[in-house]
């Protein structure tokens, strides 16, 4: 999946226009227009060529069009906006209504993810816009009545924009199942106390974003043929009202006008509208000015969707120039390619070594080392008599895996290779030996050939000493094969997860070939996947693995310094996240109700903000499918030296795996109670 720079609405999907803006009004060169677009160079050139040939540019950007984008962009600026979208007040034989309607839906489909729950209010725009929407294969969506239900006289009704745009978009529709307006406060409160209905508005209450008409107070309005005012004297109790947003009456300041009626209306208030991150306002017409502008004084709305005679008007009323200067800002240049990175280290060789040292002298409680063998420790606790032995291992560069993982709960003892290299059989053999508690061993490790080789070596050594030794394999990486391949699949950070069964399970007692088949079970069931946005430097060279441009990601990293599976475009937060959770879950296939545990793990030079960002996500897109997440590791868990990066894995649970997931540990990397 690859990713590129979103376009601003106002230039909706015209290159041309967008390249003819930022070089002819914004002055950016065709290296920065480059780079802010996405595209090469001599795309830029060849746009701009053809918008002189299309006569969009002569000296200056066609009036009309030219007109628009500098409104939409005046109205962003004056009133905050995120982003407005200004079109033509005439063009062609459709109502202004209609071309509002899939302004609003283009709109929508750009600004939709996965796993949105989008309210909507009503009218005819919104329904307009609701049959006008592209799915654009969006996953686990819902769509939510923002409103409880008005007169079924008007086609225009709540449940029928919900409904309209559910249908459009392939997402469940939670409808309210109450009147927008109810004959008394005690019936409001009544219903909502109804379990129905206070679920639905549970949902309403996790809408992301919203899609609101504006209403002026005009006799022919949405909000009269509604049937709002029908037992109400407008003029009697809401003279100060110029518009209505979501049922709600303001003012021209954007203030909420109180009456006989806000006791009585069923669903979103004001203040729960502002709380909604994303809020599209759709309206034009002169006769809704006033309505609009309230609306965006009182930031109701954080994207705009108008005609060019009601943005006009509405500038205007706010005593603004809508001509704004040509802007000569300097682009920022992009920071320059690391060709070296400094560490904290002394000489490369001692790099290792003085790690394990180091770690030695941190956790002196858990960790000690095995007799003659440097690059072997095992828990201060083991072995233990008639314990299955837990012997973990790989190579440096992994911090804190895999020493970390040693401890009571956990594995037993580690083996230690040089960085990015597996074992030699020595030290595997010494920590089995070690390990060995009379019940067996168990060795758990990464899919690299030279782990296989070392550990199957070091487990034949330990059974001609009299010591059996099962082997579990960890293919957690579903970005390195394909499934029908998973046996050909790279171990990675799902090794914390397996590491942790396969230690409760022994620590249980549990026999060998229990444990082991619990550890099997982990592995089948956890799914990682990692992005990097910086390779990790050798400690030897201290050069980054491999080179990645400044505005570029690597999809489907592994943990060796290894490129990934793909390169694309570098995404926000939210967007890197939907790529990971959409491979994690589309293989994963949960049920409903299903329960994971989560690591979101920083492959070495991403801080724990980034990755607190990145789980609220996750969290979202989670929850949108029903999969409730049991429990969450979010740090430095199993890394790759310094790469700028992420690694996210799932283990979908069952009630085994979950208690041991939840067995106490105390380790230098995981403890728990």
């Amino acid at each position: 999946m690859t990713t590129t720079p979103r376009q601003p609405l106002r230039f909706g999907e015209d290159p041309l226009l967008w390249a003819s803006w930022l070089y002819y009004q914004e002055g950016l060169t065709q290296g920065d227009i480059a780079t802010q677009m996405g595209v090469s160079r001599a795309s830029v050139n060849a746009y701009l060529a053809d918008a002189r040939t299309r006569g969009i540019v002569s000296i200056e950007i066609d009036p009309e069009r030219f007109r628009a984008l500098s409104l939409a962009q005046a109205m962003q600026d004056h009133f905050g906006l995120t982003d407005c979208l200004v079109i033509p007040s005439e063009g062609g034989d459709s109502p202004l209504i209609d071309r509002l309607g899939a302004a609003a839906a283009q709109v929508l489909s750009r600004l939709a993810r996965s796993a949105d729950t989008i309210a909507v209010t009503w009218g005819r725009t919104v329904l307009s816009m609701a049959s006008r929407v592209d799915r654009a294969g969006l996953q686990d969506l819902r769509v939510v009545q923002a409103t409880g239900g008005t007169t079924a006289k008007i086609p225009w009704t709540p449940e029928a924009c919900a409904t309209r745009l559910a249908e459009s978009m392939g997402a469940r529709c939670i409808p309210i199942s109450a009147p927008a307006i109810v004959s008394s406060p005690d019936m409001r409160a009544l219903l909502l106390r109804e379990p129905v209905v206070a679920e639905q508005m549970a949902v309403l209450a996790q809408a992301n974003r919203i899609v609101l008409g504006i209403s002026s107070l005009r006799p022919e309005s949405t909000i009269h043929s509604s049937g709002f005012f029908d037992d109400v004297a407008m003029h009697a109790h809401y003279h100060a009202a110029v518009g209505s947003i979501a049922g709600r009456l303001i003012d021209a300041q954007g203030q909420p006008v109180d009456g006989p009626l806000e006791g009585r209306t069923i669903g979103i208030d004001l203040g729960g509208l502002r709380s909604v991150p994303c809020r599209i306002g759709v309206a034009g017409g002169m006769d809704k000015v006033q309505a609009i502008l309230a609306a965006l004084r009182g930031n109701y709305i954080n994207v705009m969707v108008t005609d060019a005679d009601t943005a006009r008007a509405i500038l205007t009323s706010e005593g603004h120039d809508d001509t704004p200067a040509r802007r000569r800002d300097q682009t920022p240049q992009p920071l320059p390619e690391r060709l070296r990175v400094k560490k904290f280290i002394n000489r490369p060789q001692d790099a290792v070594n003085e790690t394990v040292a180091g770690a030695l002298l941190a956790h002196e409680d858990m960790l000690a080392p095995v007799t003659d063998a440097p690059r072997a420790l095992r828990a201060t606790g083991a072995p233990r008599a008639g314990k299955v032995g837990l012997v973990i291992g790989g190579g440096s560069g992994h911090e804190p895996g895999f020493f970390g993982y040693v401890g009571r709960g956990l594995a037993d003892a580690v083996a230690i290779g040089n960085v990015f290299a597996a074992p030699p059989p020595d030290p595997i053999l010494a920590a089995t030996l070690a390990a060995d508690g009379g019940a067996g061993v168990l060795h758990i490790f990464g899919n690299f050939s030279g782990d296989l080789m070392n550990f199957e070596m070091a487990a034949e050594m330990a059974a001609a000493r009299g010591v059996p030794v099962r082997t579990i394999v960890t293919t957690d990486d579903i970005a390195s094969a394909p499934v029908d391949t998973r046996a050909a699949r790279r171990g990675v950070a799902g090794n914390v997860f397996v590491f942790k069964v396969a230690g409760a399970a022994c620590d249980r007692m549990l026999p060998l070939e229990t444990c082991a088949g619990l550890a099997l079970r982990a592995n089948q069931r956890c799914y990682t996947m990692g992005i990097a946005l910086e390779p990790g430097a050798s400690v030897d060279s201290q050069k980054p693995s491999f080179r990645l441009g400044a505005d570029d990601m690597e999809i489907g990293v592994g943990v060796h310094g290894e490129r990934g599976i793909a390169r694309a475009p570098l995404a926000s937060a939210d967007g890197a996240a939907d790529l990971i959770v959409d491979r994690i879950l589309d293989e994963m296939r949960p049920a409903e109700g299903d329960r994971v545990a989560l690591l979101v793990n920083s492959l070495g030079g991403t801080p724990k903000m980034e990755l607190y960002i990145l789980n609220r996500r996750l969290r979202e897109r989670l929850r949108a499918r029903g999969v409730q997440v049991h429990r969450t590791l979010i740090g430095h868990y199993y890394t790759s030296l310094d790469m700028a990066g992420v690694s996210i894995t799932a283990l979908h649970l069952d009630e085994e795996l979950t208690a041991l997931i939840d067995h106490p540990c105390h380790s230098p990397a995981w403890t728990q109670p």
